[in-house]
């Protein structure tokens, strides 16, 4: 039998009784398709009912073919090894028990010869370097996240189920995963943001908050149909204008229309030229008339403004975010920060980063890049003044401001309001509120607490309070601005820097994102050697 996942009728609520989602029907065969929707619209549900962790409130899910899943997350202890995450630690003993001569002539017939060989392939296909007897502890968050996808690729699943497998990977890992998953024969369901690997997959599956929609072909062909569904949106909405307008012009001219012949009848009653029962006749079927056109002319307007409505709500879902921000009047030729044979690291130990020179001019735009230990957080803090360099100077010669992963420059126990009127003490009421709107904070919504917000509402409120004032700070840092964001809000972030003029330094190894805010230029930090 052909190996596949059916949903049929699915629905899902929280234990608080907010419904996920409803009805969805989707099918998958042996295809890659990719998982796309804001965070908290169940992506990570439909998931974990398809692999079994939890069983649907209402409709079925149907699997046929053999379920690997790999979590955002691989949890370890401390004695775990790479051979107890594949799960072949008995089997390895055994085949070293043989090795050494002492195996039963049955234990030798169970063993697996290429077992080690099997399993140095399956993790050289992730491009990770361990061996089995490596402690999980030991590797780093990425190197882990690998030896996971290895682990299941080393189980020849029918389907993978992958969730966000390229977070807090360096760029060599994001590029074994995108590789792996590219050449990938089997069935793959994979909820992601990362564009470049959403590029690798046969069919993307939009879930929103009224269901899931399919559409053929990768992350390109996806963006290029919600071009059009926009394009088709705004027409609509301009259609349903030109309707309700005609319809208001009706109405007033059926209006205008009837109180003249209204008024010419009455002053022919008035001369006395039609019998009293007529005039009253008349005067009682016009009413008639007239109350009849009006409950049609209202049922036609209502409807017209439904049709807006509703248009107007395609457009505020697909029409791409967009903002003004003052310009922060950097010069060109203005030296912003400048490193001067810095060394920086922590307490006694050796250097995290050996004589780094660098200066930043004018509203440059700056990746800083390297795999995971390189020493890019450091360097940032060295930069911000958290860490005094051992060695060399740091220098910062303008105003600036840092976004890290928490936005910790927002105070969590006060609002966005707030939190806009603290770091910009000279703006008034008026002022704040349209700054925060022109980040989509509108009304009540700008009153949420920070503690509150979603790590993509968190990131936005921390770039509407920094950079929507009066006076941005003419450089702008940030650490890893789009990790675990879903895809409307790193678009979100996207505009907004597009829209900023100052300097930028940011740490990503999100290439589509460093293309899309216009990187201008690498500094490039050399991987450490591990001693």
């Amino acid at each position: 039998m052909p190996v596949s996942i059916t949903l049929s009728n699915l629905s899902w609520s929280t234990p608080d009784g907010r419904n996920l989602f409803s009805n969805i029907d989707l099918s998958f065969s042996a295809e890659r398709a990719g998982f796309v929707g804001r965070n908290g619209v169940g992506k990570t549900t439909i998931l974990r009912l398809v692999a079994g962790d939890i069983q649907p409130q209402t409709g079925s899910v149907s699997v046929q073919g053999r379920i690997g899943m790999m979590r955002q997350s691989v949890q370890v202890d401390d004695s775990a090894t790479v051979a107890d995450l594949f799960g072949v630690t008995t089997e390895l003993a055994l085949l070293g028990k043989a090795v050494a001569g002492g195996a039963t002539v049955d234990e030798i017939a169970t063993i697996d010869w290429l077992l080690e060989e099997r399993v140095a392939a399956a993790l050289s296909e992730v491009g990770l370097d361990a061996g089995l007897e490596a402690r999980l502890a030991t590797l780093s968050g990425g190197q882990r996240t690998r030896a996971g996808l290895a682990s299941l690729v080393f189980r020849e699943p029918d389907f993978l189920l992958l969730d966000e497998p390229t977070n807090n990977l360096d760029r060599d890992g994001r590029a074994a995963v995108i590789d792996l998953l590219s050449r990938w024969r089997g069935g793959a369901i994979v909820v992601s943001h990362d564009r470049e690997l959403l590029g690798t997959m046969d069919a993307i599956i939009e879930l929103t908050t009224i269901g899931a929609r399919r559409y053929g072909g990768n992350w390109n062909r996806f963006q290029e149909r919600k071009v059009l569904e926009l394009a088709a949106a705004q027409h609509d909405l301009a259609d349903a204008e030109k309707t309700f307008d005609e319809i208001a012009r009706t109405a007033q001219v059926q209006a205008e229309r009837k109180a003249r012949k209204d008024s010419a009848g009455k002053r022919k009653a008035d001369r006395g030229d039609m019998p009293r029962i007529v005039a009253g006749g008349l005067k009682m079927q016009s009413e008639a008339t007239s109350g009849e056109n009006a409950r049609l002319a209202m049922r036609r307007k209502q409807h017209a403004s439904e049709a807006i409505a509703e248009a107007r709500q395609r457009i505020e879902i697909l029409q791409p975010f967009s903002v003004h921000i003052a310009s922060t009047g950097l010069p060109a030729a203005k030296t912003v920060m400048r490193l001067d044979h810095a060394s920086v690291g922590y307490g006694d130990g050796p250097p995290v980063l050996s004589d780094v020179s660098f200066d930043l001019v004018g509203p440059e735009r700056v990746a800083i890049v390297g795999s995971n230990g390189s020493g890019k957080t450091t360097l940032i803090r060295a930069m911000t003044g958290a860490i005094v360099p051992s060695e060399g100077t740091v220098s910062v010669f303008t105003e600036y401001a840092l976004l890290d992963q928490t936005v910790s420059l927002l105070e969590a126990g006060t609002t966005i309001r707030d939190n806009f009127r603290r770091l910009n003490p000279d703006a008034d009421e008026n002022t704040c509120r349209a700054a925060l709107a022109r980040f989509m904070f509108r009304a009540d919504a700008a009153l949420q607490p920070v503690s509150t917000l979603s790590g993509g509402q968190l990131l936005r409120a921390g770039l509407a309070c920094v950079i929507g004032g009066a006076n941005p700070p003419p450089l702008l840092i940030l650490d890893e601005p789009t990790n675990h964001l879903d895809l409307d809000s790193i678009a979100t972030v996207e505009r907004g820097l597009s829209a900023y003029d100052g300097a930028l330094l940011v740490i990503s190894h999100d290439e589509v994102f460093l293309d899309a805010i216009g990187i201008t230029r690498r500094l490039e930090l050399p991987a450490r050697t591990k001693g």
